[in-house]
């Protein structure tokens, strides 16, 4: 085997890894990030790029008070019951780095970022903002990139758009009208090669890292991790070019692969019952995941993803997830196996009330689920028409109700129970089941969906959608303590080891606290990790030494 050295290898290219690579490398050391695909950035280049960043330099500057203590009082009362024992220290690492990793992002790469309007989705929570934490890049040229600029991993969500100009439009139920709209600065994104969301994050990450010395390397691959007598980690054995290489990594290994929902056994083990697309990248395969435990390292929050309203899309050759809210249409209802309506489908946190589990035997409650709706949807909802097509099976559609629940296995009375008692709530204007709002409130903090109400379901043909887990990527890995060291099962550090983003056991797990609470928090971790590597090398060491 060919032998290679560095101070530190970052196993994967999204924004944990990257952020890591950049922090380590700003304070002298040399880094490598290998990732194993051809392609860079991960998860995260093919993410819309919003990012949660409490106590912010830009909320600051904009007039909008924020503190570290509001948002961990926040974080902590979003939280599970219970997580509080095992998350509290990460909680309180990540509201004091993210405000600093934002300032050190912005001063080391070409990316400036800009608020969005949106609040805290969890409004009545203690420390929510009504504005603030929500931001995302604007738009970079992928030539800024340099020889990568065409390695950028693209995305299932059309990157020509930026983050804020979704979020200030009506993209997916007007496409094309939008597209008019913008056409002059459209037309001068396609000229120049300048593209947003995570094409643009993880452009503007990478431009720092090359720009600090970091190597990136694709079509390298970590296989194994390699250790000393002690069980300290030395570095990682790696495919690449058709051979083995053996790095050593005098300062550590990062950890920092993405999920693992690409592993049939793993995604059926953690997430029993039906999956509908995933939308993130094949090699998201629990190589990571896989690496630590051999490592001896303890593994937690493998039940825990990113699950995400999504349509399928064709992505190389295959049908993705691409994130659309198609099921907040007003004339969009959710029921269960059973064929009953169990919840409001303007829940935030709609993910993890569709994957509820049985206490007792692990398996899903609701599952599988429908979105009940009828034609206007498909009139509506462009997006909608054209996963249809790309996936013929996908949407059913039927003259009533009662040839619809035959097609999607539901009782009929059940079924048209729902459906009758939901139209009943919209004519009245009250829902009475759930709490949703019925009625047009023009107030609703620039939300469309509060502000379109809700109406009836009876245009046929009528219209069942599946709506399962979409998973955008798991949050389950290495346990690590709050400098992102990987922790073995009796609590003792591992020496050498570190995990970032998705690939550790995420201390934000399915339970977002804002949208962008995958890719903020994630790149503060990279920075933590970062930080701490550039402060010890290899040995237990003493926290902050």
């Amino acid at each position: 085997m060919t032998a290679r050295e560095a101070d530190v290898l970052v196993l994967g290219s999204g924004g944990a890894g990257l952020v890591a690579a950049l922090t380590a490398a700003a304070r002298g050391l040399s880094v490598v990030v290998l990732e194993k695909t051809d392609r860079v950035g991960g998860t995260t280049a093919m993410s819309g790029a919003g990012t949660w960043i409490p106590a912010n330099h830009l909320a600051a500057a904009a007039g909008i008070a924020d503190s570290p203590e509001e948002a961990l009082a926040y974080v902590r009362a979003a939280a599970p019951e219970g997580w509080a024992a095992t998350e509290d220290a990460l909680w309180q690492a990540f509201v004091h780095a993210a405000p600093e990793m934002l300032r050190f992002v912005e001063a080391r790469t070409p990316l400036r970022f800009a608020l969005t309007p949106e609040p805290d989705p969890l409004r009545a929570l203690p420390g929510a903002k009504a504005q603030g934490r929500m931001m995302s890049p604007l738009p970079l040229s992928r030539w800024r990139a340099g020889r990568f600029a065409f390695r950028i991993r693209k995305s299932t969500i059309p990157e020509i758009f930026t983050y804020h100009e979704a979020v200030a439009t009506d993209l997916y139920h007007h496409p094309y009208r939008t597209a008019l709209s913008l056409w002059p600065r459209l037309a001068w994104r396609l000229l120049t090669n300048t593209r947003g969301k995570g094409t643009a994050l993880v452009t503007g990450l990478l431009r720092g890292c090359l720009d600090l010395g970091v190597q990136v390397m694709l079509s390298a691959r970590a296989v194994e991790l390699t250790q000393d007598a002690d069980g300290a980690v030395t570095g990682a054995v790696v495919e690449r070019g058709g051979g083995r290489e053996t790095w050593s990594a005098r300062a550590g290994v990062v950890i920092a692969t993405g999920g693992f929902e690409w592993d049939a056994a793993l995604l059926a083990r953690h997430f029993p019952g039906p999956v509908d697309y995933l939308g993130s990248p094949p090699g998201n395969d629990g190589d990571g995941q896989r690496m630590a435990e051999a490592a001896g390292a303890a593994l937690a929050h493998m039940d825990q993803a990113t699950l995400t309203p999504s349509v399928p899309t064709p992505y190389e050759g295959r049908l993705l997830a691409q994130p659309v809210p198609f099921h907040t249409e007003p004339n969009a209802m959710l029921v269960n196996r059973h064929g009953v309506r169990f919840m409001n489908e303007l829940t935030f946190n709609i993910g993890e009330a569709i994957d509820s589990r049985d206490p007792e035997t692990g398996q899903p409650v609701h599952l599988p689920a429908w979105v009940i709706s009828d034609s206007l949807m498909l009139d509506r909802v462009p997006p909608v028409r054209w996963a249809a097509k790309a996936d013929p099976g996908w949407l059913r559609q039927a003259p009533d109700v009662a040839a619809l629940a035959g097609l999607i296995g539901v009782p009929a009375e059940a079924l048209a129970a729902s459906v009758a008692r939901f139209n009943a709530f919209a004519e009245e204007g009250e829902d009475r089941d759930f709490g949703r709002p019925a009625r047009p409130d023009p107030a609703a903090a620039g939300d469309r969906r509060r502000r379109a109400g809700i109406h009836p379901i009876r245009r046929p043909p009528y219209v069942a959608v599946p709506f399962n887990r979409a998973i955008l990527a798991t949050k389950g890995g290495a346990r690590t303590n709050e400098y992102g060291e990987v922790l073995r099962p009796d609590g003792s550090v591992i020496p050498g080891l570190f995990a970032a983003g998705v690939a550790m056991a995420n201390p934000i797990g399915t339970r977002g606290i804002g949208t962008g609470t995958t890719i903020g928090p994630n790149m503060t971790w990279g920075y933590v990790v970062g930080l701490r590597l550039s402060r010890r090398n290899r040995g237990a060491g003493v926290p902050g030494q």
